[in-house]
C-alpha cells in the first residue's frame, strides 16, 4: 500500500468515528420526536409505548392562596357554588386578614365615576347590611358618609360626574360654604389674607358633597365573618403556610428533566408551600401586593404595583368637636372627609372614639413591595401636618397616639380589579385599595369563572360580565373619581 492510499484510509475511518459520535450524540433527540410524532398523530395508544408516567392525585380541588379578604371571599363563594369540590385556603400569617386587610382604614362607598366600580361596591355595600341585620354578624357598620370638600374651580371638574352618579341612584348631598361652617365649627373654609396658606397652595372650601351609602366598617370583623361561613359548609384553612411558588407542570408529563418544554400544553398545578407540595386542578391566587412573587416567575402579569399608605391615630380632648358634628349622620361624628389639597383624609372611627388620618400620596411615593412597611412619623409632623392644620386649627400641636403602615396593589391603568384566568388558575387582584368595598361582589365572579359560567349574579341580582375584569377581553371604563 502505497502512502497515499493510507492517508485515505485513515482520513476515511476518521470520518466514520466521527459519524458514529454524531449519531450517539442526537440519538435520545431523535428518538422523543419520532414519540411526538406518534403522539400527535395517535398511531399508537399511549400505553403501548412503554413510558413511565408519575401521576398525582390532587390534595384539593380549588387552592386559594391568600387568607385575606379577597382569598376568603373567592373560597367562600367558589365553595358555597359547588359543595362537592374540596377548597382549601392557606395563608403564611397565623389568623385570617393579617396582611393588607388588618391594616385598611375600614370605609366603603359607592361614589365612583365609572359605571364598574359602581356595580361592584354597590351590591358588596348592600351583602355588607345583610351579613350584619340579617346574619347577626357584627360588622361595626358606620354609614357615616363621606364628605368631599371642593373649591369653586374644584367642584366645576366634577359636577358632571356627580350628576351621572345620581342617575344611577346614588344619594347625594349638596352643602354651601355657610353650611359646612355651620354643621363643622372647627373647620376653616376660607385663606384670606393668609400668606402660609397661600405658600402652600391650600384651596378655599366653597362646596361639601357628602355621599350617604357610604361609611366604616370593621375589616377584621368582615374576614372573619366569611372565615366562619367557608367553614361552615366545610372549606379547610391551613395557618402559617406560605406559598413559595406555583408548579407549572405539562398536561401530560412524560417523566423527562426539564418539563415543561416549549412544545407541551401547560397548567398551573398547585403551589409549593412552607410545609410542603399541594396540588390542586385550580389554584387561586388572591395574595394581594405578594401577586408578583409567584406570578413573575410564571410569566403571568398581575397588572398591579405595591404602594405603601399610612395611617395616623389621634385621640385628644382638642380633638372632641370633630366627634360632635351636626347633621352630617346619625352618629354625630365627621363623615370621612376628603380635603381639597393633597389626598389628605380624615375618619371618625366610632368604635374608639378617635380620628384617623391618612394621605393618597401618589407622585412622589414609590411603587416597590415591602414585607413590613413601617410608619412614618415624620411624614405626618414634616409634611401632612401643616396641609390638615390649616383647615382643622384643633389639630395644633397634637401627635398620633398610634400609627401603621399597609400596601396597596395599584392598578395604575384603570384603577379597577383584575379577575383573570390561565391554565390551572384564576388570579385576582389589583383590587387598588378598594378591595374591601368590593370584596364579596369579586368573590362571585371567580366563583362564576371557576364554574365556567359567562356572567356571575352579584348580591341583589345585578347581572355582571366575568370575563369584563380579565385581561384579553377587559371591558372596563378607567375610574376617574380616585382619592
Amino acid at each position: 500500500m502505497n502512502p497515499i492510499e493510507g492517508r485515505w484510509i485513515l482520513k476515511f475511518s476518521i470520518i466514520q468515528l466521527e459519524d458514529i459520535f454524531f449519531i450517539v450524540k442526537i440519538l435520545p433527540s431523535v428518538i422523543l420526536f419520532v414519540w411526538v410524532i406518534l403522539k400527535i398523530n395517535r398511531v399508537k395508544p399511549l400505553r403501548e409505548l412503554n413510558l413511565h408516567f408519575q401521576i398525582e392525585m390532587s390534595d384539593c380541588d380549588v387552592l386559594v392562596i391568600g387568607g385575606g379578604i379577597l382569598g376568603f371571599c373567592s373560597a367562600y363563594h367558589i365553595k358555597k357554588n359547588d359543595p362537592e369540590k374540596s377548597v382549601v385556603v392557606i395563608e403564611k400569617f397565623g389568623g385570617p386578614g393579617q396582611g393588607n386587610t388588618a391594616k385598611s382604614e375600614g370605609a366603603f362607598r359607592n361614589i365612583f365615576a365609572s359605571k364598574t366600580n359602581f356595580d361592584l361596591v354597590d351590591s358588596t355595600i348592600d351583602c355588607f347590611f345583610h351579613l350584619q341585620n340579617d346574619l347577626g354578624y357584627d360588622l361595626k357598620l358606620a354609614p357615616i358618609g363621606y364628605l368631599w370638600l371642593f373649591s369653586k374651580a374644584q367642584y366645576g371638574h366634577v359636577e358632571k360626574a356627580f350628576a351621572t352618579m345620581q342617575r344611577r341612584g346614588v344619594e347625594l348631598r349638596t352643602f354651601t360654604k355657610g353650611d359646612l361652617n355651620r354643621m363643622i365649627p372647627d373647620l376653616v373654609t376660607d385663606f384670606e389674607g393668609d400668606e402660609e396658606a397661600e405658600l402652600l397652595g391650600l384651596e378655599p372650601i366653597d362646596v361639601g358633597v357628602q355621599g350617604i351609602k357610604c361609611g366604616s366598617i370593621d375589616a377584621d370583623s368582615l374576614v372573619r365573618c366569611y372565615e366562619e361561613e367557608f367553614l361552615k359548609i366545610g372549606g379547610e384553612v391551613r395557618y402559617g403556610t406560605e406559598a413559595k411558588r406555583l408548579i407549572l407542570k405539562p398536561e401530560e408529563e412524560l417523566g423527562i428533566p426539564g418539563e415543561p418544554f416549549v412544545w407541551q400544553r401547560s397548567h398551573i398545578a398547585g403551589a409549593e408551600t412552607s410545609r410542603g407540595e399541594i396540588s390542586a386542578e385550580t389554584t387561586v391566587v388572591a395574595v394581594g401586593v405578594w401577586s408578583e412573587r409567584l406570578l413573575n416567575p410564571i410569566g403571568f402579569d398581575p397588572a398591579m404595583r405595591p404602594k405603601k399608605r399610612q395611617l395616623f391615630v389621634f385621640k385628644d380632648p382638642r380633638l372632641k368637636g370633630l366627634l360632635e358634628v351636626k347633621e352630617l349622620n346619625e352618629y354625630g361624628a365627621l363623615p370621612l372627609t376628603i380635603l381639597p389639597k393633597s389626598g389628605v383624609y380624615l375618619k371618625a372611627e366610632l368604635t374608639e372614639g378617635s380620628l384617623w388620618l391618612g394621605c393618597a400620596d401618589n407622585l412622589g411615593r414609590s411603587f416597590g413591595l415591602e414585607e413590613d412597611p413601617q410608619p412614618e412619623e415624620e411624614y405626618y409632623t414634616n409634611n401632612v401636618y401643616h396641609v390638615l392644620v390649616k383647615y382643622f386649627p384643633c389639630f395644633q400641636d397634637v401627635r398620633p397616639m398610634n400609627m401603621w403602615a399597609g400596601q396597596y396593589a395599584i392598578n395604575s391603568f384603570d384603577e379597577t380589579p383584575v379577575i383573570a384566568p390561565a391554565p390551572g388558575m384564576i388570579y385576582v387582584g389589583a383590587a387598588s385599595g378598594s378591595g374591601i368595598m368590593k370584596s364579596d361582589s369579586l368573590g362571585r365572579i371567580a366563583a362564576a369563572l371557576y364554574a365556567g359560567k359567562e356572567e356571575a349574579e352579584l348580591f341583589g341580582g345585578r347581572r355582571f360580565r366575568v370575563t369584563d375584569l380579565g385581561i384579553h377581553e377587559r371591558n372596563v371604563e378607567k375610574e376617574a373619581f380616585i382619592i
